[in-house]
């Protein structure tokens, strides 16, 4: 005699196996963006106005050149300070924004995504198409998509 499943008819969610879960679904589009040229006081003020960590720098073209965050002006305050020098010393975002950029596919799968995210121990991503900023993920980003998932394909 063979071995029966009394688990019973497994309930099959239609289309969640095929659907797929983009980045471009959960990217934010409207950005703070910096310029090259910007002072880091201008840089600071933005930073605390919007509540956020970091932003995406571009040129007039809105192509992506680099990254500047917190810790690029807490280090900019740190050396002033330091030096004994006034913190308005003419540095500008070109001089202290990270320019090793890694950025993420809008076609990536959020899955892939979060991956990314545990691999580089990176708190956002921009988006670039073409060589354009389109948009930046964060691990927030992943985390709500994550919710949005379970109402749709997970049980509760």
């Amino acid at each position: 005699m063979g071995i029966k499943s009394f688990q019973g008819k497994r309930e099959v969610h239609k289309g969640a196996e095929n659907a797929q879960f983009l980045v471009s679904d959960y990217m934010t589009k409207k950005l703070v963006t910096f310029k090259p040229d910007d002072s880091l006081d201008d840089v600071i003020h933005l930073l605390i106005a919007h509540k956020i960590s970091g932003g995406p720098v571009v040129n007039d073209k809105n192509e992506l050149i680099g990254i500047i965050s917190e810790t690029d002006c807490i280090k900019h305050i740190s050396e002033s300070k330091y030096y004994n020098m006034p913190s308005d010393s003419g540095n500008n975002v070109a001089k202290k924004m990270n320019t090793n950029i890694d950025t993420i596919d809008k076609d990536m799968n959020i899955f892939d995504a979060a991956t990314k995210f545990i691999n580089s121990k990176r708190r956002r991503f921009p988006v670039v198409e073409n060589g354009k900023l389109i948009g930046q993920i964060s691990q927030k980003d992943v985390l709500k998509a994550a919710l949005s998932l379970q109402g749709n394909t997970w049980k509760k």
